[in-house]
């Protein structure tokens, strides 16, 4: 195996084995009790919006590049991980409430789009210690993106829904931006 695909396999392993150890009561018992009791709960609805911050080297950094990466019109092969801050308002140093973790790849030879495999990683208020992930396509030149919310822990646990991105600021030389995010989800 290429040195490239297995840091991406191990990346992959890591991040799967992050979101499986961050619930809030890994207690077996515990889980297995809010499971039988989830049958008469009735679901939530929760609607979240706030501001990522991505800077290139700083909060987001290349582990590996395809052959072609270089001379690619779409960087088709890049791949990045990130730990960037989740803020309540646009500006960097704005209220700080959790951190975007995991990778994107430029997985598209005709349009830059990027695949995303991302844990939102909430650090205060109500949402302390709840994760949610999200997994998909994001075709990231378009102004109005839609990316599936596939589950949480904590507060979010057996969370669906979607996450709406528009780019707040966006520097496409230095590869720095601050995404908007609405994101709707269910939970119970």
């Amino acid at each position: 195996m290429e040195k490239p695909a297995l840091i991406l396999l191990v990346l992959c392993s890591v991040a799967a084995g992050a979101a499986a150890h961050s619930s809030v009561s890994g207690k077996p018992k515990q889980v297995e009790k809010w499971f039988r009791e989830t049958k008469m709960a009735k679901q939530k609805v929760t609607k979240l919006h706030f501001y990522f911050h991505d800077i290139f080297d700083t909060t987001s950094v290349n582990v590996a590049n395809s052959d072609i990466t270089n001379t690619s019109p779409t960087k088709f092969g890049m791949t990045n991980i990130m730990d960037d801050p989740i803020t309540v308002g646009p500006e960097f140093h704005s209220k700080q409430v959790g951190r975007v973790q995991g990778l994107f790849s430029s997985s598209d030879k005709v349009e830059f789009s990027l695949l995303c495999a991302m844990t939102l990683l909430f650090t205060d208020g109500k949402y302390n210690g709840s994760t949610l992930s999200i997994l998909g396509r994001n075709p990231t030149l378009q102004e109005h993106r839609e990316m599936p919310v596939v589950g949480g822990t904590g507060v979010f646990r057996l969370a669906r829904g979607v996450a709406l991105l528009k780019f707040y600021y966006f520097d496409v030389p230095g590869g720095n931006a601050t995404v908007e995010y609405n994101v709707i989800v269910q939970h119970y």
